[in-house]
């Protein structure tokens, strides 16, 4: 008993705050150096260009173990088509899901339209303005409800993300270590050098600096300068403070797995006015990866003929080789398709309305099936027109989806001439 007692109280004892690295003046001084950057160097971003809580949100979901550049082919057609919240909260799951394809990582998605749904029932449509209230929004965590609270509504809560842990650790001279002891040293931190500046302005009686800015341009320095391999420290707004000024110690990354697969693609003509289906596969709604997207038929056995495409397509630590065949018709998808997997035709010209994986959207798009992405300067998709199509079936193969089947003819020198391996996302 007396060594249960002795334990318990021992598991009482708060653990000593680890001392930060710069004391109060240094923390305004590093802060104030790091915004002056900031304000000359940030990069030119919609969500930045025309700032509001919604797209403040919109953007820190999308950005969310996602690049800056395939954000910023799908932000401007999503929040074109979804303006408000409102907007967002009445369209159909299967046409956000539609915007969404190429992003990866679905469930963000229907996470979003929950949560729209939800500030549409309970505060008309509003955003709450504080991190404690946005926390309690579906798919809204710790860091992304910082963000928008300190970006859209100025609130002092700092962000930690991969970045700014990064840059912290580097400044602090200790290695990325995954244990309770770090996190909370990297928090603390954090809210240091938001802090220390908001106190010397009241000090001085003058206006604090936005706290958003801050946290921005934490998170900038990390994705532009203090980079994970070969940082660029001669650029550096806060090099002076650095103990480590390059590479710190990280652990090791777990290698990619890799993993081949095999898809079809085939396609039919629908009539004399030349329409075209697609055939595709729905994937099943208890699935943890991907649930009810639409992806072409992945098949158990490769056909014998060539691949029209090869392509290499990177999900959640694995490599999947791919390849897909072109094939003639349905039957010869059930031949060599998954046992059960049940397809259906769907419409060349309504293909961009619908929920696509990224990886059947990549090959649709590299086959002249589906226009291709359009950049947010250039006109939206619904203003491209789509490519006309040969006259016969076509089949196509894909990385993450359902098998699929091969087939000859003018789609298949499409395919192969365009279709070298790229790394994608679905």
């Amino acid at each position: 008993m007396a060594s249960q007692a002795t334990s318990t109280t021992r598991s009482r004892i708060p653990r000593t705050p680890v001392e930060l690295p710069l004391d109060a003046e240094a923390q305004a001084a590093f802060a104030a150096a790091l915004l002056a950057w900031y304000r000359r160097h940030a990069r030119d971003l919609p969500w930045r260009r025309e700032p509001s809580p919604y797209r403040t949100w919109v953007s820190e979901i999308m950005l969310q173990q996602t690049r800056v550049n395939a954000v910023l082919e799908h932000f401007h057609a999503f929040t074109e088509r979804f303006p408000t919240v409102v907007a967002l909260a009445l369209a159909p799951e299967e046409e956000v899901l539609s915007r969404w394809s190429g992003l990866g990582y679905y469930r963000r998605a229907r996470m979003l339209h929950r949560a729209a749904k939800f500030l549409l029932q309970e505060h008309e449509g509003t955003l709450p303005r504080t991190a404690a209230e946005l926390r309690t929004l579906p798919g809204i965590g710790s860091y992304t409800a910082a963000a928008i609270a300190s970006i859209a509504f100025g609130e002092r809560a700092a962000v930690v993300d991969g970045n700014v842990e990064r840059v912290l650790l580097r400044i602090a001279g200790r290695p990325e270590q995954a244990d309770r002891e770090t996190v909370d040293f990297v928090q603390r931190f954090a809210q240091a050098l938001i802090d220390a500046p908001a106190c010397e302005a009241e000090q001085s009686g003058t206006p604090a600096p936005p706290p958003g800015d801050h946290n921005q341009a934490m998170m900038e320095l990390g994705a532009t300068v203090c980079l994970p391999r070969a940082p660029r420290c001669l650029e550096c707004p806060v090099y002076d403070w650095c103990r480590t000024r390059g590479e710190h110690p990280t652990p090791e990354r777990a290698a990619m797995k890799s993993e081949r697969v095999a898809y079809a693609l085939a396609t039919r003509n629908t009539g004399a006015r030349g329409g075209v289906e697609v055939l595709l596969h729905r994937r099943d709604a208890d699935l943890s990866l991907m649930p009810g997207m639409l992806e072409l038929p992945t098949l158990s056995t490769a056909p014998a003929s060539e691949p029209m495409l090869r392509l290499r397509h990177a999900i959640v630590g694995t490599n999947y080789y791919a390849e897909v065949f072109g094939i003639t018709n349905r039957q010869q998808v059930r031949r060599f398709a998954l046992p059960g997997h049940q397809t259906a035709w769907f419409d060349a010209q309504l293909l961009d309305r619908l929920p696509l994986t990224g990886f059947a959207r990549k090959v649709l798009q590299r086959t002249g099936l589906m226009a291709p992405a359009v950049a947010p300067s250039a006109l939206s998709m619904e203003s491209i027109p789509l490519a006309s199509f040969p006259s016969q079936t076509r089949t196509v193969r894909s990385v993450r989806t359902p098998p699929a089947e091969s087939g000859p003819g003018p789609l298949f020198m499409t395919a192969r001439n365009g279709g070298k391996g790229t790394k994608q996302d679905i």
